[in-house]
């Protein structure tokens, strides 16, 4: 083995991207941990311009060049490139020139610092969510007791009244009644432990896909976008049925309230590697995204939409994405949105395997 394929196995076994060029900017060499990051394979990368992979590159060749012409090392902390199919890397980096057989090399480290951001915003999201739910089912206790009491008295009374027309107002009482404690219900939440089975997330899918063509009819388009190839996972079948129909419902009820033209929901699949979620990184995840093409949500509820009783919705009751994130979490997964005017994109992680480090 050659010092070169020797350092390259090292670089290959690095959990951070690394990116070798030549002084063209040309890619040289590629490690898997930047391929993942990249989205793209060695094969894609290797031969192209760095700079070409990316929406405006200037400043990336700015300082690609500087790092060049000053033949030092420079460090970039969250810089925000994005890649030429839309996705945007908020990303830390670094830049070592080295000179090898007279010729003049480039080495690009990069670590994802959006990536470390999510994660702490999950978890901030996580335990928030988690106090105002046990917060929630203090309340929803506090009203469920009385309104027991409220609904009897008031059969107990419309028994004894002699005029069908008041026992009008007695019903108008236990229907009321009745309707908030299946509010009340909704709030607590299942009580139903998880039943784990090996499910495959496509029976999931399928099963919100068929219920969604139902209810969009013809109004909204309905599409799949699976990798056949992803494994199994260990979950109960019926809880994240539901949890995806509550994201995927979102989805529908934006756009039916909001018309805009062809609007389209799509549930997407694929895998992730080295994912974190809650501290703890998992070597294969399973990532589901509703995907609509409505308005958008509002950047002042972005932060709230999963809490309980949080709608942007005048119709909605705020309950569908904290029940949903609630299920997910029971299954040590997350459920991230982003959205922007015309791409609203809610992506539910899922672990495939057990976690094996550290976040």
């Amino acid at each position: 083995m050659t010092d070169t394929d020797f350092y390259r196995q090292l670089v290959d076994h690095q959990f951070t991207a690394v990116i070798q060029l030549d002084s063209k900017l040309i890619v040289e060499h590629v490690n898997p941990s930047a391929e993942l990051l990249l989205i793209r394979s060695g094969k894609q990368i290797v031969g192209q311009a760095f700079y070409s992979l990316f929406v405006n590159p200037t400043e990336i060749r700015e300082v690609l060049t500087a790092a060049i012409d000053d033949g030092t090392t420079l460090s970039v902390r969250s810089a925000q490139w994005q890649l030429v199919h839309r996705e945007l890397l908020t990303l830390d980096f670094m830049v070592t020139p080295y000179v090898k057989a007279g010729d003049l090399h480039l080495i690009v480290e990069m670590l994802p610092a959006d990536r470390a951001m999510r994660i702490s915003r999950d978890e901030g999201l996580i335990e928030q969510t988690e106090t105002t739910r046990h917060l929630v089912r203090g309340v929803a206790h506090e009203i469920k007791n009385p309104l027991g009491g409220i609904r009897g008295a008031a059969q107990l009374l419309a028994s004894e009244l002699p005029d069908d027309a008041l026992r009008e107002y007695t019903q108008v009482i236990i229907e009321e009644a009745d309707r908030l404690r299946n509010l009340v219900d909704r709030m607590l939440g299942s009580h139903q432990v998880p039943k784990m089975t090996s499910v495959s997330i496509h029976q999931i899918t399928e099963r919100v896909f068929s219920l969604l063509k139902v209810e969009a009819g013809d109004q909204i388009q309905v599409l799949r976008d699976y990798d056949p190839s992803i494994p199994d996972l260990n979950g109960d079948e019926a809880q994240l049925i539901q949890a995806v129909l509550n994201v995927a419902r979102n989805a529908l009820q934006a756009l039916m309230e909001n018309p805009v033209e062809h609007p389209t929901i799509t549930l997407r699949t694929r895998t992730v590697r080295q994912f974190t979620i809650r501290q703890h990184r998992y070597r294969l995840v399973v990532k589901l995204e509703v995907i609509d093409n409505g308005p958008g949500i509002p950047r002042e509820m972005m932060e709230k939409i999963f809490y309980p009783m949080i709608s942007g919705r005048p119709s909605g009751t705020g309950l569908g994405l904290s029940i949903a994130q609630q299920i997910v979490h029971y299954h040590r997964g997350v459920i991230e949105c982003d959205s922007r005017p015309g791409e609203t994109v809610f992506s539910v992680y899922l672990p495939l395997e057990g976690a094996h480090d550290s976040g």
